[in-house]
């Protein structure tokens, strides 16, 4: 493997590690400094509602700027966030306000940075001598990793010293993030002059916006796509954050719960795994059923709840199913989205993947309230049946090899053209 793909990939494992970190450090330390689980939950949303925003509107600056410095930067606004909370806890104690403060601070670069580092791919593969299947299987994979490393190191840190000490973790990995980042070539970053309008004014941030959504919305492909990746994470967040642990703490086994995450984990390594050996050796199309018919299974067996090794059985058949889709899904991203309009496309995609989650979490508790535990697992579940028929029956699921990519794709780029941004080469990124 070359020096660029090395690179990108260690910047985005040490940038997901420090994440997972804080995800297990940052509600302990919240319910220490405040004791309240109402605390934990407002930081929670006040940090959710300004990322949706920053999703949206970072886009068209992330179109605007190198990528590389977008993604240094948004590196060290998320590091900086969480490494001022116990700077402030040592100097004058923290309150429930610091918390919402540099949550929503944070907020401004997480998604952001996950936008930016997904519109650089493209340029990876083009630099880095790595096929796009092979470069977007090892992320998945290397994801999984990180999903498996983040709360056990936290655990580790807890157990030696106390919540700050992972919070300083956390904001050195996204320094050492932000610094692998800078070794990638500075050219590697820009925005290719074919993804430009050339001899065009400049456009105002809200009619670049507005562009990007007409693409979005102009394009059947990534339509679908992005409904099913929301989906997905909707109603993962359903049976991760409500169904399952009621589940557990009824048959009086709440320990078990860390271990689905730790089964989900597993299988999305083993599916980002084998896509990366095997991503060009299998029909596009066969991946994508794979990945939408074993996500399909996984949740039915989740949902059924029949028993603990079943449910730790569906959640890894269903990490391994989704790490399989994430990866085919990365690499039709990488041809099919305009050059000149990933940072606002991507943008909009991530913001609604962070918006999903919490609707998912509180459809599943309405219907817990109201239904039973059991009928909202099976109501939950049968949620993707509707994805599931889409991505078997939908025209244009059907053809996804490289010689069907111009179909959708160029339909995106005379949209990109019409908005004054000029013509994407399609599938340029597949020729490293």
């Amino acid at each position: 493997m070359k020096s660029i793909p090395a690179v990108y990939l260690a910047s985005s494992f040490l940038s997901l590690l420090g994440n997972s970190i804080a995800g297990v450090a940052l509600p302990l330390l919240v319910l220490q400094i405040t004791g309240s689980a109402l605390g934990a939950g407002a930081v929670a949303a006040a940090s959710a509602v300004p990322a949706v925003f920053a999703g949206l509107v970072m886009g068209v600056v992330i179109d605007r700027i190198n990528r590389r410095t977008a993604s240094c930067i948004t590196d060290l606004v998320s590091g900086a966030s969480v490494a001022a909370l116990p700077l402030v806890d040592a100097v004058t104690g923290l309150s429930i306000g610091w918390f919402v403060l540099f949550g929503i601070i944070g907020s401004l670069g997480d998604v952001p940075g996950l936008t930016a580092r997904e519109a650089l791919l493209p340029a990876v593969v083009r630099s880095g001598g790595l096929s796009a299947e092979r470069l977007m299987g090892l992320r998945e994979a290397l994801s999984a990793v990180a999903l498996l490393l983040g709360p056990a190191v936290a655990g580790t840190l807890l157990v030696l010293w106390d919540a700050s000490a992972a919070l300083w973790v956390t904001a050195a990995t996204s320094l050492a993030a932000a610094l692998l980042t800078l070794l990638i070539p500075r050219r590697v970053g820009e925005i290719p002059a074919a993804g430009r309008a050339e001899g065009t004014a400049p456009r105002g941030g809200w009619r670049m916006l507005r562009d990007g959504w007409r693409v979005l919305l102009g394009s059947p492909f990534l339509l679908l796509t992005t409904a099913l990746s929301l989906v997905s994470a909707l109603l993962l967040a359903a049976l991760q954050a409500l169904i399952l642990p009621v589940y557990f703490t009824q048959i009086g086994r709440p320990e078990l719960l860390g271990f689905v995450l730790t089964a989900l984990a597993a299988g999305m390594l083993l599916g980002g795994g084998g896509y990366a050996l095997a991503g060009t050796r299998l029909s596009r199309r066969g991946w994508l059923l794979a990945g939408v018919l074993g996500s399909g299974a996984g949740f039915g067996v989740i949902a059924a709840l029949a028993s603990p090794g079943a449910v730790l059985a569906g959640a890894a058949l269903l990490g391994a199913a989704s790490g399989v889709f994430g990866s085919l899904v990365g690499v039709l991203m990488i041809e099919r989205i305009p050059e000149a309009m990933r940072g606002r496309i991507m943008g909009t995609q991530n913001a609604l993947l962070t918006a999903a989650p919490p609707l998912g979490i509180v459809a599943a508790a309405l219907l817990t309230e109201f239904a039973g535990l059991g009928a909202a697992a099976i109501a939950i579940a049968a949620i993707w049946i509707g994805p599931l028929l889409l991505g078997v029956f939908a025209p244009p699921l059907r053809s996804l090899d490289r010689e069907g990519a111009g179909d959708d794709g160029d339909h995106g780029n005379d949209h990109d053209t019409a908005a004054g941004a000029g013509p994407a080469r399609n599938g340029e990124a597949h020729g490293a």
